[in-house]
């Protein structure tokens, strides 16, 4: 794994650091292909991974997010995080989080924040992806507007991973399973890595 320019663990985030390494392999693998392109960025976690590995051989990173938090980060849910509430908006805000991440890892100019609703900016999106990363909200209609709106931009050859793949119903959601088991069935992707909870294929 290349080396990060911070301490991850400083870093809000559900990412495995072996799952870490992962995203770093398949981002320089996918990069030469297209530009690399992450749907959900939260505190910034998997942006400092990925942006390293971007940054090592000159591309970008567009990270995707609209920062008010997924199902399971408000209020009342199991991951709410109440240091991310904006009292003043009344509701979550992670983007000056992320902002503070980048700037402390030195990735500001490698990591460039979008922010929006990821189903929108894919439908505006004109752009080849050597490198998708899903990892947004883990409902079924989130996790599908994700995969609809964003893999027909990635290129043949370029990789797609996803985070969160529970094939157990205990162990997690199963959004993320269920566009995993569509990728495959499709026969657009093929398997090359499994780390933890992560699932990495390539377009074909």
């Amino acid at each position: 794994m290349l080396a990060l320019p911070l301490d991850i663990d400083q870093i809000k985030g559900f990412l495995d650091p072996a799952e870490g390494a992962a995203l770093q392999r398949a981002a320089l693998a996918g990069a030469p292909l297209g530009a690399c392109l992450e749907i959900g960025a939260y505190c910034g976690k998997s942006a400092v991974y990925i942006g390293t590995a971007c940054k090592s051989v000159g591309a970008a990173l567009f990270s995707i997010d609209h920062h008010r938090g997924s199902e399971e980060n408000q209020p009342g849910w199991e991951y709410h995080d109440p240091d991310l509430w904006d009292a003043d908006a009344g509701a979550m805000d992670t983007l000056p989080v992320l902002r503070r991440t980048l700037r402390t890892a030195g990735l500001e100019d490698t990591v460039i924040p979008v922010v929006g609703r990821s189903a929108k900016v894919a439908a505006l999106w004109g752009g080849r992806l050597g490198f998708l990363f899903i990892d947004g909200g883990h409902t079924l209609e989130a996790a599908l507007a994700d995969y609809r709106g964003w893999t027909p931009h990635l290129a043949s050859g370029g990789l797609l991973a996803i985070h969160d793949v529970f094939p157990d119903p205990a162990d997690g959601g199963r959004p993320p399973f269920e566009i995993y088991q569509r990728a495959l069935a499709s026969d657009l992707f093929e398997e090359v890595e499994a780390v933890k909870s992560l699932r990495v294929l390539r377009r074909l």
